[in-house]
């Protein structure tokens, strides 16, 4: 399948791509650790879809599934990111693409084909799908047949698909998302959540029995010369 190519601006995409403009750099080498427990996390079986989220806003977690998303590209992997967070996009943004169609027109329209809404970046084997219009009823389209369809068609042509999704405690998206996906990733900013947000964001999750692999603590104080660190369930 082709997928229309992103039109080029320069020879880098968005700064917050830091595994790909800084690949020699201590935070890629983090990414590229978060990489390495998550395809080890899955003994029995490769993780091909995950949801990344949070327990608020503006932890930081669209970054780090754009930096994950494409760390998994530079494998020589097909990996498509969607932005599944209907509410408030920004992958769009990322890669300073139209977002007129997206993922909702998926969704809502039978007749729109998968390579007429995804793109290929400027980065080898990263392809990004958009939200889309922000529709009336995320959750409703998020857990409908249609969704399921959507994901099993790109499970045939990528290897890896990843999800940016809404926080946890704000909407019910993200559960909605990880019970059909392999796995969950919790990213945590560090000092921004209390202990009671996150065990009340994990019991949610817990309560509908999805694969959460781990957190990622985000916005580490910089003398610890620090970015993004992951760690497994215990």
């Amino acid at each position: 399948m082709l997928f229309k190519r992103k039109k080029n601006r320069k020879d880098i995409d968005h700064p917050s791509l830091v595994v790909v403009n800084k690949p020699l750099s201590v935070i890629s080498e983090q990414f590229r650790t978060m990489r390495t427990n998550i395809q080890f996390s899955m003994v029995d079986e490769a993780i091909r879809t995950l949801v990344v989220t949070s327990a608020g806003p503006s932890s930081g977690k669209s970054t780090i599934a754009a930096n994950l998303a494409a760390t998994f590209a530079s494998e020589d992997k097909r990996v498509l990111l969607v932005d599944s967070d209907l509410r408030k996009p920004t992958v769009h943004k990322t890669f300073k693409v139209r977002n007129s169609d997206g993922l909702t027109s998926l969704l809502t329209n039978k007749e729109t084909k998968l390579q007429d809404v995804v793109s290929q970046t400027n980065t080898a084997g990263l392809y990004i799908l958009t939200s889309g219009a922000i529709p009336p009823n995320p959750a409703d389209l998020l857990s409908s047949n249609r969704m399921q369809e959507v994901k099993r068609e790109m499970i045939e042509y990528f290897d890896m698909i990843v999800f940016d999704t809404p926080p946890v405690l704000a909407v019910t998206d993200a559960q909605v998302m990880a019970t059909i996906t392999d796995g969950t990733l919790f990213v945590v900013p560090q000092g921004q959540v209390s202990k009671d947000e996150l065990v009340t964001a994990k019991d949610t999750l817990d309560k509908v029995k999805v694969n959460v692999l781990g957190a990622v603590l985000n916005r580490v104080d910089k003398s610890n010369d620090t970015y993004a660190y992951y760690y497994g369930e215990e």
